[in-house]
């Protein structure tokens, strides 16, 4: 009885830790203007930019078979239907939105950059805390790319 009331002590205490470190993530980087680059990936396997050579944080930039004018009215349109997303930056050219985590409401920054003479939308996502994401930035974007190409696809 004594063991149990143990482990759900130390359950709660890791759980009231857990949610207070979500509580106090950091605020937003002020965003990327247009004409430069996404901000390079940190160390920690918790982001990918399609600006990243390396593997672990390499993922392709979003194309489309629309005019990129067209396509960048359609990233808009499905970003914003994202759960627990909300914009906080829109510039010509660049987009910056925060994704919450359904559970913890850890913030990560999810950002895109219009490049219209390569044809593509630059694409990043990362945590704001934490080392590890287990995939959730990677899924995300490729989630994101699914449904794109649905919308397109469609009549």
């Amino acid at each position: 009885m004594l063991i149990c009331r143990h482990k759900c002590l130390l359950i709660t205490l890791l759980c009231c830790a857990l949610v207070s470190t979500s509580c106090a993530a950091e605020k937003a980087a002020s965003p990327v203007l247009p004409e430069t680059g996404l901000k390079a990936c940190p160390d920690s396997p918790n982001c990918v930019s399609s600006d990243d050579q390396d593997e672990k944080h390499h993922i392709a930039p979003l194309t489309f078979s629309l005019p990129v004018a067209d396509a960048w009215t359609v990233l808009k349109a499905q970003v914003v239907k994202l759960p627990r997303t909300r914009v906080v930056a829109e510039k010509p050219g660049y987009l910056h939105v925060e994704c919450r985590s359904a559970v913890f409401g850890f913030v990560d920054d999810l950002e895109f950059q219009l490049r219209s003479e390569q044809g593509v939308i630059a694409v990043r996502s990362a945590a704001r805390t934490g080392y590890y994401d287990f995939g959730a930035n990677r899924q995300r974007v490729e989630d994101l790319r699914a449904a794109l190409l649905h919308v397109e696809t469609s009549p």
